[in-house]
């Protein structure tokens, strides 16, 4: 049973309206009778009009301010709430910020004992393949080029096709290198990206195929020195964009081997607190590689409880409040959708491989990231945003095709 006498408040850096990690966790807690307060980018958010949400704070920001300046707007926000709240980050800048500035923080906020630099480090790309090569847990191969030359260096010894991704948290806000983890093609196209002399903050990272690769995750939570408190794992089926974005749809899968080494890599830095992490199966050598660790609440979160009904976020609540977190397997078998995302992704493999998606014939979703029936108003305020930002986007390149 949950501590009701302490709430919570999700926080996040940026621009991310139509999130729905965070409406995850607001349903998941509001449900249960824990009073949930987010930090929202408008009022009309599909977040900020769940009924499971008791306070919005309207608080747009961009990642780009000064981090004491963010920090003592957390603590203005945390003495509004009142009482000594639990502070989940739905995004990595968040999850950096809450472990930088504990210190001041813990004034009005209960966050995991976690080493005061270490999600940095985790969610930074060049230091996160560090960290695994000094932990023994595989990770592609990835260079951190510090100009035009080093970059073409780079991509000649790690090969083409290649991939590219922002290098650290808040970096790829103020001076992002690319939109999204990009794949690059050749030498040519590879230094077309960056025609100027600077270089921004980029990873290039090993391409691992996708004929043959298979994406995998997974989520825990972490009491102190990295000790899991609940570990799950699960099988990415298809992504949005293709094979480097946001999950579309996934299963709950139980993998051994996927969890030995995300305990392995937990215990070996102490980390503790809410992480996504996702992995990519290599069939050429047989390895599981760490792609990403996002040291914070991942937006597919709600594909894995246990048999007890108890998720990532609840056991983050139970352990900050000193009750038990109870102990149980993974409940196997659960689907995730993210709605508006399922439908391209299908569309985008049909069109790339030329063949049915695996999973398409899995059951209807466990899980949906918008619709749910104790909660509707969210998923009609995102089909609104969502169509308008479609048309937007179809507008905006209809113009620069026919020059208007």
């Amino acid at each position: 049973m949950l501590d009701h006498e302490v709430p919570v408040l999700l926080a996040r850096i940026g621009n991310y309206p139509q999130h729905h990690g965070s409406l995850g966790v607001a349903r998941t807690l509001g449900r249960l009778g824990v009073s949930v307060h987010a930090i929202v980018e408008d009022s009309f958010t599909p977040l900020a009009l769940s009924r499971h949400v008791t306070r919005r704070f309207v608080w747009p920001t961009t990642g780009r301010e000064d981090p004491e300046w963010l920090t003592g707007n957390l603590l203005s926000i945390g003495r509004a709430i009142g009482a000594p709240c639990i502070a989940v980050p739905t995004d990595d800048e968040a999850a950096v910020l809450l472990a930088e500035h504990a210190d001041r923080l813990t004034e009005c906020f209960l966050l995991p004992p976690v080493p005061t630099g270490l999600p940095r480090l985790l969610a930074g790309k060049a230091s996160l393949h560090r960290i695994c090569a000094d932990a023994g847990v595989p990770s592609p191969r990835s260079r951190e080029p510090a100009d035009r030359d080093h970059l073409v260096d780079a991509g000649r010894e790690i090969g083409y096709p290649l991939v590219l991704k922002n290098l650290e948290p808040f970096s790829r806000l103020r001076s992002p290198a690319v939109r999204c983890t990009t794949r690059v093609r050749d030498e040519r196209e590879l230094l077309a990206r960056f025609p100027d002399g600077a270089l921004p903050p980029v990873l290039v990272q090993e391409y691992i195929p996708q004929q043959q690769a298979e994406d995998w995750i997974t989520h825990l939570y972490c009491g102190p020195g990295g000790v899991p408190r609940v570990l799950f794992t699960g099988l990415k089926l298809r992504s949005w964009p293709p094979y480097a974005g946001m999950t579309a749809r996934a299963v709950a899968l139980r993998n051994p081997e996927l969890a030995r080494l995300a305990e392995r890599l937990c215990r070996r830095t102490g980390y503790s607190g809410v992480a996504d992490l996702d992995w990519r199966y290599d069939r050429r050598d047989g390895l599981y590689k760490l792609v990403d660790f996002n040291p914070r609440t991942g937006a597919q979160f709600r594909l894995f409880e246990t048999v007890h009904g108890v998720d990532v976020v609840r056991a983050m609540h139970l352990d900050l409040t000193g009750r038990e977190v109870p102990v149980g397997p993974q409940a196997e078998g659960r689907v995730f959708a993210a709605g508006q995302l399922d439908f391209p992704s299908v569309v985008a493999w049909l069109r790339t491989e030329r063949r049915l998606p695996p999973g398409l014939l899995y059951e209807r979703a466990t899980e949906r990231a918008w619709l749910c029936r104790d909660d509707p108003l969210p998923a009609v305020i995102e089909g609104i945003r969502f169509t308008g930002l479609v048309t937007r986007r179809l507008v905006s390149l209809a113009r620069g095709r026919f020059g208007h």
